[in-house]
């Protein structure tokens, strides 16, 4: 598996309704974390400007987009996202068409694609509902296998697959994987959860955590907490 420092497994998810309540939470965390993901709930309101200033400050910034449309749309977002100098990218998995596309536009910068599998609120009954015969493991396990033949650089998936993606895919391909929760904690609306330290050692390469750190009493004791449990796995 790549080395990655214990500190930037831990990618601290700002689902947040303000830049400003984002903003200080991140003075709050300091030194703390140096990862950061950003998604829709923010770039709405004015994110954008926000994952730019996390980079001026040296942080590394996860824009959690998760695109899909035609090729050659998905191609110009990508493109245009590269200039903003972001560390990773999503794009839902869902065709090879879109992922070559992806892939395209990122052209050769530093910019890490990253496939969104299926959801960690998601079960087998919401993918029947979906018009899917797949069990989740099984389209976690197919989308992952595209995303790496498209030449991604890795995916998004719950640390219930993140075993079998890494037998599929090898030591290079990354795991992204959100739905972390301490044992005994909340699931909140996530389905498919798994504890820091199993999903790293079934081999995620970063961990999303939300809100287990963002609406904690104290947010740098959380943030620390998971940090040691990653660090024991």
């Amino acid at each position: 598996m790549t080395h990655t420092p214990i500190k930037d497994r831990l990618i601290v998810a700002l689902d947040m309704p303000s830049v400003e309540e984002a903003q200080r939470l991140v003075a709050r965390l300091d030194d703390t974390v140096s990862f950061y993901k950003v998604g829709l709930e923010l770039l709405f309101a004015g994110g954008l400007g926000l994952a730019e200033s996390l980079k001026a400050h040296g942080k590394r910034v996860f824009l959690d987009m998760k695109l899909l449309d035609i090729g050659s749309t998905v191609e110009r977002a990508v493109a245009n996202a590269r200039e903003l100098g972001i560390d990773f990218l999503t794009v839902h998995g869902h065709d090879f068409k879109t992922l070559r596309a992806a892939v395209a536009g990122r052209g050769r910068s530093h910019l890490k694609l990253l496939a969104v599998t299926v959801m960690t609120n998601l079960t087998e009954e919401d993918l029947k509902q979906q018009g899917s015969q797949f069990t989740p493991s099984e389209l976690v396990l197919h989308r992952a296998r595209l995303a790496h033949e498209a030449g991604f650089d890795g995916v998004i998936a719950s640390g219930q697959e993140a075993a079998a993606i890494r037998a599929a895919t090898g030591p290079g391909f990354l795991i992204v994987t959100p739905g972390i929760r301490l044992a005994g904690g909340t699931t909140d609306d996530q389905e498919r959860v798994m504890t820091p330290e199993h999903a790293i050692t079934a081999g995620a390469n970063h961990v999303v955590v939300g809100r287990p750190i963002t609406q904690a009493d104290d947010p740098v004791k959380a943030a620390q907490t998971f940090l040691s449990h990653i660090r024991q796995a």
